[in-house]
């Protein structure tokens, strides 16, 4: 038997060519300040109800989008607070913003206190704090504290940034991600996120308070200089939520068992996993196995999955989908403690 533990499509869309809409050409040849890809305004209204925001933006991709919106926040007179643990693309764009002269700090990953310390540092120097965190950081066994986030940037005249990319889709009872889940509607929280992981759309999308997303999308210097997403894209996103408005809870509520499935096979051999109830599972291996060979027995079985960290901190990292049957689940993680024993782990 064969699976696929290394693909991010969690709920299983796949949006093959023949289930798509059919359209005349893949992009219009011009900026979307110019005029919208067709369907793009209706994606963007039915993403942000999803996300509890009010109102949506698309992009061509999550790494686009940070590096915009960094670009525009710059203009302003604020600080980045970046929580340690956030995402490479996020930081690219935090970067962006520090070479053109905001001032950029870390702080200790899900560290809320020296967040608020640091955001009442910043706003006494005249400046804004942003708070720049994943809605869920994938190993982790819940979600930062975004409500106290949230509170810190209201409180200190900042805001919240999410990247929300693991989460949209997957947490929430409709899959609308951190926003809706945690309850964050109405406050000063911007939520960026890629539609490729949850729903399986090469797109992204910038979600938020009605003013903030006008004022950005007017600056915007992608929406000018590059091409918007594809009609394919664009095609794709909707049917993801025209497929999560039917099928979405039943696509949650099998990913969940099967998570719950590998961590009880596993644990029932003495192996414990990181991640809580999100889909990317961890397995912290001991200095004594060698995880290329686990790796590679797992792979000769039939199992792929992804070994991550350092020689002294070697990960096995298995990424669950609503698509994996029981029977996959169940022979991956027979693999896994085969292959431990017989590496004398």
């Amino acid at each position: 038997m064969r699976a696929d533990f290394t693909s991010a499509l969690y709920l299983g869309m796949r949006h093959p060519a023949q289930s798509l809409p059919a359209w005349d050409e893949l992009t219009l040849g011009k900026p979307a300040v110019l005029e919208p890809v067709p369907g793009e305004p209706e994606l963007g209204a039915a993403l942000a109800r999803l996300m509890d925001c009010e109102a949506a933006c698309l992009l061509p991709s999550s790494l686009h989008l940070f590096w915009d919106l960094f670009g525009w926040l710059a203009s302003a007179r604020v600080a980045l607070l970046v929580d340690s643990a956030a995402y490479p693309v996020a930081r690219w764009g935090a970067e962006r913003a520090s070479a053109q002269g905001v001032p950029v700090q870390c702080f200790g990953h899900c560290n809320a206190a020296q967040a608020a310390a640091m955001a009442q540092r910043i706003r006494e120097r005249g400046r804004r704090p942003v708070i720049l965190t994943d809605g869920y950081s994938p190993g982790d066994a819940a979600a930062p504290p975004l409500a106290a986030y949230a509170d810190i940037a209201d409180s200190s005249g900042g805001m919240l940034l999410l990247d929300d990319t693991q989460a949209l889709g997957v947490l929430g009872v409709e899959g609308g991600g951190s926003v809706a889940e945690h309850g964050l509607g109405g406050g000063p929280v911007l939520v960026g996120a890629s539609l490729a992981k949850g729903f399986g759309a090469p797109l992204a999308v910038l979600a938020g308070p009605r003013k903030m997303l006008g004022s950005f999308m007017a600056a915007s210097a992608t929406r000018v200089h590059c091409s918007p997403p594809s009609v394919a894209a664009i095609a794709a996103g909707r049917c993801a939520l025209e497929a999560n408005r039917r099928m979405g809870r039943a696509l949650r509520k099998r990913l969940r068992e099967r998570i719950a499935q590998l961590q009880a096979a596993l644990a029932a051999r003495g192996i414990a996993c990181m991640g809580g109830e999100f889909p990317v599972q961890r397995i912290l291996l001991p200095p004594s196995c060698d995880g290329a060979a686990l790796r590679s027995g797992l792979s000769l079985a039939g199992i792929e999955v992804l070994l991550q960290g350092t020689p002294a901190r070697q990960i096995l990292t298995l990424l669950l989908r609503a698509d994996h049957s029981a029977q996959q689940v169940a022979c991956a993680a027979r693999s896994i403690g085969q292959l431990m024993e017989v590496l004398h782990v």
